[in-house]
């Protein structure tokens, strides 16, 4: 009688296929269009998702400056700044980041739902951010991405 024998498959670099995605943000949740991408870009959508592996995909975001907050975090949401000197500390409504540099508003939410050590700095840079709906990614081919 033979005993059976499984082991487990983990991905690594090799075997990792990375498709690339475009996510339209107009009307789109801040908080919820960005877990979904942070989720993306660690590969928790795939079934070879290995936790200490890179393993996710390229996103790309458009029209960034047409995002929404609910409630009233537009007026009431802050973002910090320090430059590490005394008095160096900045803050900055959301309404006001919004129509300064929207882009920032979307990769702020993304990478602080990305893991804090280098794999989640490698996850961070497969995000791309772009104001109006032109990206210069067209040669990868990117599929639409509806949440």
């Amino acid at each position: 009688m033979s005993k059976l024998h499984f082991t487990t498959k983990h991905a690594n670099e090799a075997t990792v296929k990375r498709n690339w995605y475009v996510v339209d943000g107009t009307n789109q949740t801040v908080g919820r269009m960005c877990s979904r991408i942070a989720a993306i870009l660690r590969g928790k959508n795939k079934a070879s998702y290995t936790p200490h592996v890179d393993c996710g995909d390229y996103i790309i975001v458009t029209n960034c400056e047409k995002v929404k907050f609910t409630g009233n975090k537009m007026d009431e949401k802050i973002y910090d700044t320090f430059s590490g000197y005394p008095g160096g500390r900045k803050e900055e409504t959301a309404k006001s980041l919004i129509k300064r540099r929207p882009e920032v508003l979307i990769e702020r939410a993304v990478k602080g739902m990305l893991p804090k050590n280098r794999l989640g700095r490698k996850m961070y840079k497969k995000l791309f951010v772009y104001q109006g709906a032109e990206h210069p990614h067209g040669a990868q081919q990117p599929k639409e991405l509806k949440f």
